[in-house]
């Protein structure tokens, strides 16, 4: 049996699509209910649903042995696990963002509002720019309009609340997209499950162009 953590939401159901129809559905997970496990033994499966930001820890830990998480969160949090696919869904940009016909002061350091500080350091380090964090988890856009800090770092998709808000995108940092990961103990004793999986899930994503 193959325990499986997907994401809540529409990436969760966009995944969930792909191995349904790639074989290994599990009719139950359709069905409106209060259950958090769902399983099917003549697939060979077991699903449960979690918080998109908690699918690693889960794969971390060994309670999954795969599961689907943004390289966002790869990224800031960096589990220990495989990364064994990207599923080509889910796409959007880790960037830089502050108002518009501003300029950043060289010389000066920079305030940052980020959901993501580790992602943050680490791209102003890589160029060498001094900066001090503010960690939010709301609306971030409204840092830099009330002037609490010079720009943000954020994913943005569309671009769509940033142009509402008289904001624009400074630099793009990295593209982000969902990627299918293993638990390292789980790859090692289910490898050929697990490899079979991830062999069809790319055939699938070839056959759809993704």
């Amino acid at each position: 049996m193959l325990n499986i953590a997907l994401p809540k939401g529409r990436l969760g159901n966009k995944v969930y699509e792909i191995f349904e129809k790639i074989g290994y559905e599990c009719p139950e997970i359709n069905e409106k209910s209060r259950k958090l496990i769902f399983e099917n033994e003549k697939t060979g499966v077991r699903y449960f649903w979690v918080k998109p930001s908690d699918v690693a820890i889960y794969v971390e830990h060994g309670a999954a042995d795969i599961g689907v998480a943004g390289k966002d969160i790869l990224l800031e949090y960096t589990p220990d696990v495989y990364e064994l696919l990207d599923l080509g869904i889910g796409k959007c940009r880790m960037a830089v963002a502050g108002k518009k016909d501003t300029r950043d002061k060289i010389g000066k350091t920079l305030t940052v509002a980020t959901k993501f500080p580790n992602i943050a350091r680490d791209y102003y380090s890589s160029i060498g720019r001094a900066i001090d964090i503010i960690e939010l988890h709301g609306s971030i856009e409204l840092a830099p309009i009330l002037g609490m800090s010079d720009v943000i770092v954020d994913i943005v998709e569309t671009g769509t609340t940033l142009r509402e808000n008289n904001l624009e995108v400074k630099t793009e940092i990295v593209d982000i997209s969902a990627r299918f990961i293993a638990n390292k103990s789980s790859f090692k004793f289910k490898t050929a499950e697990i490899e079979a999986l991830t062999e069809k899930i790319a055939e699938y994503l070839k056959r759809e162009g993704k």
